[in-house]
């Protein structure tokens, strides 16, 4: 069986270094992009089931939900960090230092996780004042958030696992175990929000309580894929003693990406108080929006992070221009696919829109406008989304968060101000901040990316790492 998967594993790196692109490409956006997919299943089941107890209980798990997105963006980037390293180590033929990336991103983790979780549980009261929340709404508020505060480790734990398979170019597995916990989340959901026989009804905090129980079992299973080393990563024993120079690296490496994420989520708290304060209407029409948008994304995130990986794992093995060539041909497929997605979209946005609130004409018409202003620029996402992915394989993290941050608080939120409040669009200002800032953000993105700086980082190149992980491993086998 051992020599079965190492064939599997010595097959997969030739196709992704050797064989056609195109190809290599596909294999691995496919399998990502229905993972990014099913992973929606968390929010759309517990919206299921949670919706059948009112809008008080609906409520408690929207004003929740972006105190833990913010939690997990800031742990974000030791994934990314180990995505990279694992991607760029495979590609140099160092099954050494992919697997011990795997062990110390799996330490850092577990401690990070623990941290923030837990600062998380001691502070959730006050963060609820703080957000004035309602009365009828707060307690089941922190009952969900609390357990959602627990389960972080879980969350943050497949996330890693996730990453890291990515790294390797494994993401057949991830699918799979993806699929297996949403279907499970699905029937857990009712029964710990509902109760049944012995199983007491928690309310809204059974919807947290479910998703605990299928991350806690997706990081089980993950744990064991690893520690049996048939998919590319083999943890040992000795890859789990905290490595104080890796860990250096990897903080290094992570915390552009933890604050790019993390001033994501909070640009999208600003957006929706540009939008509050032009009334309910453009509100609704701001959510119907960007519930869309979110869609859309997902098929241009499953193909940037294929690009990161192709990219990563050939610039470990020493063929930039290969890796160039995967990096055009993404941004070049992504973008086809996201205009033709706009098309369809310019064409249908009052049908697609009146999916999302079939019974209000005025909210059907403004987020109709809102779509077909917006969709003329998502072709300009995949490209941005692409070449981002680039810098984050080579370790331009820096670079990547930059371009991220200069698009959105250097440029979109200084347009929304001045088209929403000083002219005379109003609200239709918000809706055109959003294809001048891709334009924008794809633009400075393919400069950088012309400019070629990318190709000459190649963090395999750490030789001291390098010497050190090798020496231990020599022990190790010894000692065996």
């Amino acid at each position: 069986m051992a020599t079965k998967s190492s064939k599997l594993n010595a097959d997969r790196r030739v196709m992704l270094l050797e064989g056609p692109i195109g190809r290599s490409l596909l294999t691995l956006a496919v399998p990502i992009t229905l993972a990014n997919i099913l992973q929606t299943g968390y929010q759309l089941t517990d919206a299921f089931w949670v919706g059948r107890l009112g809008a008080a209980a609906v409520a408690a798990v929207a004003v929740s939900f972006p105190v833990t997105f913010l939690l997990i963006a800031l742990g974000s980037g030791l994934g990314i960090a180990g995505a990279t390293l694992s991607a760029q180590y495979m590609g140099a033929g160092r099954q050494d230092m992919v697997d011990h990336v795997a062990g110390q991103t799996m330490v850092m983790v577990a401690i990070t996780s623990t941290v923030l979780g837990g600062a998380g549980f001691v502070m959730a009261p006050t963060l609820l004042r703080m957000m004035h929340v309602a009365p009828d709404v707060s307690a089941d508020a922190l009952g969900f958030m609390r357990v959602s505060f627990v389960g972080v480790v879980f969350v943050f734990g497949y996330a890693m696992f996730q990453a890291l398979m990515r790294g390797v170019g494994e993401t057949r597995i991830p699918l799979l175990i993806v699929l297996g916990t949403v279907l499970l989340n699905f029937l857990l959901d009712p029964l710990f929000i509902f109760g049944w026989g012995p199983v007491p009804a928690e309310g809204v905090k059974g919807a947290a309580i479910a998703t605990l129980v299928t991350q806690a079992i997706a990081v089980a299973i993950a744990v064991f894929i690893f520690v049996r080393g048939r998919h590319g990563i083999h943890m040992r024993w000795s890859a789990l003693k905290p490595d104080l120079a890796y860990i250096k690296r990897a903080f290094v490496l992570g915390v552009p990406g933890s604050i790019e994420l993390s001033t994501r989520g909070l640009g999208l708290v600003v957006l929706s108080f540009f939008a509050a304060s032009f009334g309910t209407l453009t509100t609704a029409a701001y959510g119907v929006g960007s519930s869309i948008l979110q869609v859309v994304m997902i098929p241009a995130m499953g193909v940037s992070m294929a690009v990161s990986t192709l990219v990563g794992q050939n610039i470990g093995a020493g063929k930039p221009e290969r890796a160039s060539r995967a990096a055009l041909l993404g941004a070049g497929v992504s973008f086809a696919g996201l205009t033709l997605a706009g098309v369809f979209a310019y064409f249908f946005a009052p049908y697609i829109a009146a999916f999302f609130v079939p019974h209000d004409a005025g909210v059907i018409a403004e987020s109709a406008k809102f779509v077909r202003t917006m969709c003329l620029a998502w072709g300009l996402i995949g490209i941005q989304f692409c070449f981002i992915a680039v810098f984050r394989a080579c370790g331009k993290m820096v670079m990547a968060m930059t371009i991220a941050l200069l698009s959105q608080w250097a440029v979109q939120f200084p347009l929304v101000y001045g088209l929403s409040k000083h002219t005379g669009l109003h609200a239709d200002g918000l809706w055109w901040s959003f294809p001048a800032t891709n334009l924008v953000g794809a633009a400075i993105s393919a400069v950088c990316f012309i400019a070629g700086g990318w190709k000459a980082k190649r963090l395999t190149e750490d030789e001291a790492l390098t010497v050190r992980v090798t020496e231990e491993e020599i022990v190790e086998e010894g000692l065996r």
